[in-house]
Order: C-alpha cells, then sequence, then structure tokens
C-alpha cells in the first residue's frame, strides 16, 4: 500500500494543481470572477484543513506515548543527557550550515537586484512580536501536561514527557504496568495513524487546488528568480545534508532516502511538519533508528532543527533588502545570522512562523517590513520545499545520532511497528520490545 499511497498523492498534486489552474484562468479578471475563486477556496479548503486536524489529533498521544515510553527504556538520565547532548550538537551545525548557505547563495544569485513590483494588498497581517529570551524559557516549562497536550505544543511536550520518563525509570517495577500500557497506547496510535493517511490524496488534492486558484501563476513567474534560487539552495542543502548523512551512516543512506520517501512527499504536498511527522517517525522504525531515540530526537527536531525554515529566513530577509536596494554589508549580515540562529527556536507552532521571525528582524536592521508583503503572495510554495526539508533534516539527525550512539540496527533487524502503516486493514505486531533495541 505504501508505493500505492506514494503515487495517489503524486496524482493528487497534479490533478489539484490543474484544477487550481483551470479555475484561476478561468473566474480571474472580474469582480464576480474572483467571488466564485473565494466560493471554491472556501470549499476545498474544508477536506484540507479536516485532515490536518485528524493529524494534530494523534500528534500529542503519539509524541508523548513514543517519548515516555523510550526514555522509560533508555534508563537513567545520563543516557538522557549524552543522546540529547549529541542531538543539540547536530542542531547547531545543521541550523549554521542552513543560515550561512542561504546568506552566500543570495549574495552571490542577487534575486532582489532590480526587483520593481508594486506591494501587493495586505491579504494577511504578520502577527510580529519582538523575541524575547526569557519568556522563550519560561514557555519551555508547560503549567500543565494536559494543556501542553491540548495545544499541541512540541516542545512543551518533550519536557513533560522527559520528566514523566525518567519518572518511570526511577520507579523501576512499580511503573512496568503503566509502561506496557503506554506502549499498548502507541501500537493503537500508529494504527490510527494508517487510517488517517488513507484521507491525506484527498487533502493534497484539495490543498493544491486552492493555493493556484486563489494565486494563479502570474505572481509564480513573476518572483521566478527568487523562487528557482531558493529552490537551488534547498537543492545543494539537500545534498550536504545526505552527504552528512552517508559519511556518517554509509551506504544505507540509500535506503532511508526510500523510506522517507512518502513524509517527504506528504510535507512538501500539505506544506505541513505535522502532517509528516507520525510516518516520518516510522519511517526511522523501519530503518533501524531505535524508537527510544527516534521519538526522543524528531520532536526536539520539530523545535530547533528546522534546516529549510532558517534557510528561508536568511535567504528572504536579505532578497528584501535588495529589493529595496539597501546595501548591508558582511558584518551586518553575520550579525542577521546570529540573530535568526537565536530567534528561530522560539517560534515552534506559529502559524507562518518563518515571517513572523523575517518581519521582527527586518525592523531590527531598519528594513521596511512592508517588504514581507512581497514574498507573502508565493510563501505557500515555498514554505512546501522548506517543510519537506525539514522533514529530511529531523530524519538525518536522528540516525546520525543513532549511529553516534552505536545503536542503529543492521538491515533485516528492525521491524515497522505497524504493517502496512497506510492499509485500513492493518495487522499490529506485537510492541512489547518497543524502545529497548
Amino acid at each position: 500500500m505504501g508505493k500505492r499511497l506514494t503515487w495517489f498523492i503524486l496524482a493528487a498534486l497534479l490533478l489539484g494543481g490543474l484544477l487550481g489552474w483551470g479555475l484561476n484562468t478561468a473566474y480571474a479578471g472580474s469582480p464576480e470572477g474572483a467571488k466564485a475563486i473565494e466560493r471554491w477556496a472556501y470549499g476545498l479548503d474544508i477536506p484540507t484543513q479536516m485532515f490536518l486536524h485528524l493529524i494534530k489529533m494523534i500528534i500529542a498521544p503519539l509524541v508523548v506515548s513514543t517519548l515516555v515510553v523510550g526514555i522509560a527504556h533508555m534508563g537513567g538520565g545520563g543516557a538522557i543527557g549524552r543522546v540529547g547532548l549529541k542531538a543539540f550538537l547536530w542542531f547547531v551545525s545543521a541550523s549554521l550550515v542552513s543560515l550561512t548557505l542561504g546568506l552566500i547563495l543570495v549574495n552571490a544569485l542577487h534575486p532582489g537586484i532590480g526587483i520593481n513590483l508594486p506591494l501587493p494588498a495586505v491579504t494577511e497581517a504578520v502577527d510580529v512580536k519582538p523575541f524575547d529570551i526569557a519568556q522563550f524559557f519560561i514557555h519551555i516549562v508547560p503549567t500543565s501536561g494536559v494543556d501542553a497536550m491540548a495545544t499541541n505544543d512540541i516542545l512543551q511536550l518533550v519536557i513533560f514527557s522527559i520528566f514523566f520518563g525518567v519518572g518511570l525509570a526511577a520507579v523501576g517495577e512499580k511503573g512496568a504496568p503503566l509502561v506496557r500500557g503506554l506502549e499498548a497506547l502507541v501500537q493503537v496510535m500508529l494504527t490510527v495513524t494508517g487510517y488517517v493517511m488513507l484521507f491525506a490524496p484527498v487533502a493534497v488534492f484539495c490543498a493544491v487546488a486552492k493555493a493556484l486558484a486563489t494565486q494563479g501563476l502570474d505572481i509564480v513567474r513573476d518572483l521566478a528568480f527568487f523562487m528557482a534560487s531558493f529552490y537551488l539552495g534547498l537543492a545543494i542543502l539537500w545534498a550536504c545534508l545526505i552527504g552528512a548523512c552517508f559519511l556518517i551512516v554509509g551506504p544505507r543512506t540509500a535506503t532511508l532516502l526510500r523510506y522517507l520517501r512518502d513524509p517527504i512527499l506528504l510535507g512538501f504536498s500539505t506544506a505541513s511538519s505535522e502532517a509528516a511527522y507520525p510516518r516520518t517517525l516510522d519511517a526511522l522504525d523501519r530503518f533501524g533508528v531505535p524508537p527510544k531515540i527516534a521519538s526522543f530526537v524528531l520532536p526536539l527536531g520539530y523545535s530547533f532543527n528546522l534546516d529549510g525554515s532558517m534557510m528561508y529566513m536568511t535567504f528572504a530577509s536579505i532578497f528584501i533588502a535588495q529589493a529595496y536596494g539597501i546595501h548591508l554589508d558582511w558584518m551586518t549580515m553575520i550579525q542577521m545570522l546570529l540573530i535568526l540562529m537565536v530567534t528561530s527556536k522560539g517560534i515552534a507552532g506559529v502559524p507562518r512562523a518563518s515571517l513572523v521571525v523575517i518581519t521582527g528582524t527586518l525592523s531590527h536592521f531598519n528594513i521596511p517590513e512592508a517588504g514581507v508583503l512581497l514574498i507573502l503572495a508565493v510563501d505557500h510554495f515555498l514554505d512546501m520545499g522548506r517543510t519537506a526539508t525539514n522533514v529530511i533534516g529531523n530524519a538525518v539527525a536522528s540516525t546520525v545520532v543513532a549511529r553516534w550512539e552505536g545503536q542503529l540496527d543492521a538491515p533485516g533487524i528492525a521491524e515497522p511497528a505497524v504493517k502496512p502503516l497506510d492499509g485500513a486493514a492493518t495487522e499490529v505486531d506485537s510492541f512489547e520490545d518497543y524502545g529497548k533495541s
């Protein structure tokens, strides 16, 4: 079913694009046509939002159950600290590479030089708040585990799960029944994920159709060089990530990419990292990354290791400066890079998070914030690429940490927790040994 799901999503991507382009061509250019497109967009948005709500429905129980069980089986705080330190070393290194690559490319290609576009009308307000490091650290700690689950705050869920998992490991045999119960919850949630994924092609079809119906191809053509430059940067970043994975993991990297095919495609077509999370977790499990490591590193990565988003922040900020004819010296751009390095860590789960950070950075360097409107119209199409990059970046991070820990299973040892994950009639394996590998 896995290959069929991939083809279904690709077909939905193509057909949705054709429908959206057809609607935009047929109705654009008149007030009545604009109202018709608005009605179509309203209807097309319903299945997409339903799918994203289904994904959000399973994220909290899946993250908490997998992470708590993994930590409980990991043992003492020493193992957790060691894995966490290695993960953060990778996150910081990958962040610097992503930001620096964006800085170099935007200065080499100059996509903003000569831009002479009128600023588009404001259709969406970008909520901008200055980065407050004190509030960031206070926000990390949840006031309630239930509230963190209700709001799907990944970072707070990680903190709650770490404390809960360490506590379970500390009480030993007394906590065994609870561990077994959570193992069963993992099994159930992965099965539910299989059912939810059956709806993915419909959501992809509607999301792409809405985007092209409302934006059309004209704005894409107007900013084609900017978009092409950014996607070139993403391709180079992919090459860096995959190359680093190959150096550390070896030829098995090709197998990892094959397993990641579905979550990458799902993340790209929905522009939602949350939609790809369950599939990424399953792909890593099948590849041989122990669940206790994948379920710990992957949620952290979605808060601290958004490689595609970070490269976009540098690229877009300097692109806007170029579009306004504002010259930035290298010291100023390096300062911008370091600020983005810090501020990008505090926006996990914020809608249009990259635009929020970009707007705050522009104001800091006295660049007109209205420049964000230049890229707002094509942000969805760029978000697709950076979301897919975030998926592969976090998967590579989990795999590398597993290799550094000496716990990456050999081919043929790791089995999927649920097979097939995307089938309606799902055959479930025993989950008694979850997290012990």
